[in-house]
């Protein structure tokens, strides 16, 4: 008996099984949805390209623009060599 038993459960899993996974789904959303209440309007926020256009935007109407850095205050930006070895400002004993 039981191996008819087991001949039928797989025969017909998916009839049963897509109806049980559909009322628990639709169950779940709604509990979901009563937990957390009524969804709150927010408003469309920018795109981080746009936040990062505007800052720079920002940036650039604050500066002078006849004002720039010089190239003795570049060359700190400038990539370093390893250990700053290479520096004669650095002395390595």
């Amino acid at each position: 008996m039981l191996p008819a038993f087991w001949i039928l459960v797989r025969t017909y899993a998916p009839y049963v099984t897509f109806p049980v996974a559909f009322v628990v789904g639709v169950v779940g959303y709604n509990m979901e949805w009563f937990i957390r209440g009524k969804p709150q309007e927010t408003k469309e926020e920018q795109s981080i390209s746009e936040q990062r256009e505007e800052r720079k935007l920002q940036e650039i109407t604050g500066k002078d623009p006849t004002e720039f850095v010089s190239l003795k205050d570049k060359l700190e930006f400038t990539p370093r060599a390893v250990l700053n070895r290479n520096r004669p400002e650095k002395k390595w004993d």
